[in-house]
């Protein structure tokens, strides 16, 4: 029995050296590979806005005021909004300014639609009209499924033209029998562009 014993004592540790030695073998075989980064991401950034400083009236334009109508008043001007007034006091008579739209930021953004709102009625464009000029393309009414491009970085930039006719109607009844005010919010809707 106790040669049994020694036997298994002997063979436990025949074993344990066999265990032993395997592992050291096993890891000799072993290796890492390592790949070290150092990665800048920049600033994700939304933004298109109004160059306020390309404002400009057009040539044979009327004075283009303040909101209010206020004589010798320029518009209000931000980088989301321009607010503006006219006084036509005739047919022939128009308000016209140019403005650039900038897209100073870092995603390509496509123009989606132009809504001109309220709309006209039918009575009002018998003698008064819009025309937003877009990249060189007129618009009269409210577009929408536009997919006019304009790409990231500030170089990048469209004029827009606004224009507002008080235009002679066939009938000269049509014309407004009192002073009227007629207002408009012209919006140009911004989608980031997908490839």
């Amino acid at each position: 029995m106790e040669k049994k014993r020694n036997s298994q004592t002997i063979i436990i540790a025949v074993l344990a050296v066999a265990v032993l030695f395997m592992s050291i073998g096993f890891a000799a075989f072993s290796q890492t590979l390592n790949i070290q980064s150092s990665v800048d991401v920049a600033e994700a950034k939304w933004d298109i806005h109004w160059d306020t400083s390309s404002y400009a009236k057009s040539a044979g334009s009327v004075d283009i005021l303040n909101p209010s109508k206020t004589a010798n008043s320029s518009p209000t001007l931000t980088n989301t909004d321009i607010s503006f007034g006219a006084k036509l006091e005739k047919p022939g008579d128009y308000a016209e300014f140019t403005v650039n739209a900038v897209n100073a930021g870092t995603f390509d953004a496509k123009l989606t639609a132009i809504t001109i709102s309220p709309e006209l009625t039918a009575a009002q464009q018998k003698y008064l009209s819009y025309t937003v000029t877009y990249a060189g393309t007129e618009y009269h009414t409210s577009t929408s499924g536009l997919n006019v491009s304009l790409p990231a970085k500030s170089s990048n930039t469209v004029t827009v033209k606004v224009r507002v006719d008080y235009n002679q109607p066939t009938n000269a009844a049509d014309l407004p029998s009192a002073d009227t005010t007629i207002a408009a919010t012209i919006s140009f809707d911004y989608e980031q562009a997908t490839n």
